[in-house]
């Protein structure tokens, strides 16, 4: 884990209301792995202590991206980040997905910006031959990121491109019509998508790992703002930024 400063390489705007911002680090490049984060601090007179957790969407090298949307004052800030602006990076932090297993097919299941990390999970899947599927949901066609992901499925909610329905209802047919040999879901999204995906993955038996999000202010451990509660284990609850981000369905309890 290392904190640095370094300049934005670039920042574009990808699909409705999305951005994708790129910079260099060496000390973090190599040793970032898919489902971790970074946290910054976005500064300019917000709280000067506090950071925000972003997914690495995709490392190339030294290069690394994340991409969010404006959802207040900070990601505001940093949506309007040009060239060679200065940004100031904690990471890596987390838990990394669990690629090693069992399983045949690798099921990716994301809603909305959930499907931040997947394109640099994809990457890794790809390299170990592993078939992949990947289920995206957005409100409407112009929220799809689907850059560098692999056998795209579409959910809409308003049914302006693909299935018209949830990503989870999406997986469910898609699965009666072809069952995969031995999958395992990857999954990242809103807590009620997760919810439901948790439901349908214990119900069918398929094996499955979260990506939660929390109010990672610390990244550490530290500040205690981000637990989750356990369904099994030593302990009542875990942290997220430390413990997870990415966890077992069958350990958490979304409330």
């Amino acid at each position: 884990m290392k904190v640095v400063e370094v300049p934005v390489i670039a920042r574009e705007e990808i699909a409705e209301g999305i951005f994708c911002l790129s910079f260099a680090s060496e000390e973090i490049g190599k040793n970032i792995k898919p489902g971790q984060f970074v946290n910054i601090r976005i500064g300019e007179g917000l709280q000067p202590l506090l950071r925000r957790p972003f997914s690495i969407s995709r490392s190339d090298g030294p290069v690394l991206e994340i991409i969010f949307n404006v959802v207040g004052a900070g990601t505001r800030i940093l949506a309007g980040k040009k060239k060679d602006d200065i940004l100031d990076i904690l990471g890596p932090l987390g838990i990394p997905f669990g690629v090693d297993g069992e399983y045949e097919t690798a099921l990716i299941v994301a809603g909305g910006l959930g499907v931040a990390p997947f394109p640099f999970l994809t990457e890794l899947l790809r390299a170990h031959s592993w078939r992949i599927e990947t289920f995206l949901g957005a409100r409407n066609a112009g929220q799809i990121a689907e850059r560098f992901l692999e056998n795209v499925h579409v959910a809409t909610d308003d049914g302006s491109r693909g299935f018209h329905g949830t990503v989870v209802d999406l997986l469910d047919h898609y699965l009666r019509e072809h069952p995969p040999e031995r999958p395992k879901i990857f999954a990242c999204g809103p807590t009620p998508m997760l919810r439901a995906l948790t439901e349908y993955a214990i119900r069918t038996n398929i094996e499955c790992e979260l990506s939660l999000e929390g109010e990672m202010a610390c990244g550490i451990g530290i500040c205690q703002g981000c637990p989750v509660e356990r369904v099994r284990g030593p302990k009542r609850y875990a942290l997220v930024c430390t413990e997870g981000p990415t966890f077992n369905c069958r350990d958490v309890q979304l409330n």
